[in-house]
């Protein structure tokens, strides 16, 4: 079987943020034959229609790699019970002009975490509800959730939880084996 290339969204333009602490421990426990390739979502400009059909060159790059990609990790940051601006400005525009969306029947894996008792779940219903219009397919379980975030990450923002790595890996192998599924490998 061919490998599978996965391409990491961050939901933080945080340096040492969790989500891009479980990225960096998602790079590290990827399954054998498997790439993950975190991507910046920084600079950016805000979504504006008016410039969708000519878009900046950071954001045709940042579509072009979605669209190599065989899959998606989302890497969740909890905002308001949503996930950030940031996320949301990245999937608006590799989602336009209407027709060209790069997210067009990707699988997709998606991993939270939060200072709170929640772990970011809210903000993973919200971006499973976008990806309903966008037409990608998220695996269910295992489900990589992690509360209480601070504890969970050194303060070089590596994620030390091992029951959180494990979950991690976990989730990876089954991002891995779905995008097979999708891809049709035999």
């Amino acid at each position: 079987m061919s490998p599978v290339r996965i391409a990491g969204i961050p939901g933080s333009l945080r340096k040492n943020s969790y989500s891009r602490g479980l990225l960096d421990a998602a790079v590290e426990l990827v399954p054998p034959d498997t790439s993950i390739e975190i991507l910046d979502i920084a600079g950016f400009p805000l979504f504006n229609q008016d410039q969708e059909a000519s878009p900046p060159p950071n954001v045709i790059a940042f579509k072009e790699r979605i669209r190599a990609a065989d899959a998606v990790l989302f890497s969740i940051n909890e905002h308001n019970y949503s996930f950030s601006a940031a996320e949301k400005n990245a999937i608006d525009w590799a989602s336009r002009p209407y027709g060209t969306s790069a997210w067009e029947g990707k699988p997709a894996g998606l991993m939270s975490a939060s200072v709170g008792m929640m772990g970011g779940v809210r903000a993973q219903l919200d971006l499973r509800h976008s990806m309903v219009f966008l037409n990608m397919f998220p695996i269910n379980r295992p489900e990589v959730i992690v509360p209480f975030a601070a504890k969970a990450f050194d303060a070089q923002g590596r994620l030390i939880d091992e029951n959180a790595r494990k979950f991690i890996a976990a989730h990876l192998v089954e991002l891995v084996r779905f995008t097979r599924v999708v891809r049709g490998d035999r």
